[in-house]
């Protein structure tokens, strides 16, 4: 797989996260690892920061349920208007994690 196509299976792959729910950047990593041989939460960082504008980025959150750093309160409205289960700083992880 070419570093383009990686991009576009990472934005595949937020696409079809479902409203209200949220998933990790390493829950995509490892879901593309075995097709791509890539495993990086890191990467799958930068790819939503370079690229992600046009996707639901707002439900990528870290595996803490942190919110996308610069991003917290743009995505913490995105998201409460979704009915995600919020915490006092990111989300409920318990009740929101959604897994390819």
């Amino acid at each position: 797989m070419t570093p383009q196509e990686y991009v576009e299976e990472v934005l595949a792959l937020v696409e079809r996260v479902p409203p209200g729910r949220v998933t990790t950047y390493g829950a995509i990593a490892d879901a593309l690892a075995e097709t791509s041989g890539r495993a990086s939460a890191r990467l799958v960082g930068t790819i939503m920061a370079r690229h992600g504008g046009g996707v639901p980025w707002h439900r990528v959150v870290n595996s803490a349920g942190r919110l996308p750093p610069g991003h917290e309160e743009r995505a913490r409205t995105l998201l409460r208007a979704e009915g995600c289960p919020l915490r006092g700083d990111g989300v409920d992880m318990a009740a929101a994690a959604w897994y390819p």
